[in-house]
């Protein structure tokens, strides 16, 4: 991922309102490995059903609120994120919806799917057995998962065009 800055990442968001916006927590952009990173996610630690996912697509930067669902998977059963493909503990992965609203207003409508808890999708992929972790298995890996991000980003922002001009 190429870096962003703070106001690119305030105005990158495709459904976020005004006041998400406003009370966007920032994560520590300088602290960010961005060579290591397919997209940049992180939990907003003032709500704990919040969360952000930002990617490039092309030359264009695009953001998307995510709400974790209420609750969780059961425990003591496994469960695979869909954008990581890595199966953990159905505690670590939840599902994650991106309601269709823009600065207009709100549809009543979403798109979820399962994602790691942390967001931390591109930290997952190269985490594990050394002998799992050779150059061209977390290149593929990380190809997967840019794909995998990229599709849910642009369902969410294709939803988002048809309830706007429906």
């Amino acid at each position: 991922m190429r870096e962003v800055t703070e106001t690119e990442l305030r105005a990158c968001f495709v459904n976020a309102t005004p006041r998400e916006l406003e009370q966007l927590p920032i994560p520590g952009l300088h602290e960010t490995i961005w060579e290591e990173r397919e997209y940049l996610g992180w939990r907003d630690p003032q709500s704990s059903r919040l969360g952000y996912v930002v990617l490039w697509q092309g030359d264009r930067l695009v953001g998307l609120v995510v709400r974790s669902a209420p609750g969780g998977l059961r425990p003591g059963i496994a469960a695979m994120c869909a954008l990581c493909h890595s199966t953990q503990p159905a505690t670590q992965v939840r599902m994650f919806s991106a309601r269709l609203a823009g600065p207009g207003g709100d549809t009543g409508s979403s798109i979820g799917t399962y994602i790691c808890e942390d967001l931390a999708c591109s930290h997952i992929i190269r985490t594990g057995p050394p002998h799992l972790l050779n150059r061209d298995r977390i290149a593929s890996r990380a190809d997967g998962l840019l794909g995998r991000v990229t599709g849910f980003a642009a369902r969410v922002e294709r939803a988002l065009r048809d309830a706007r001009d429906g």
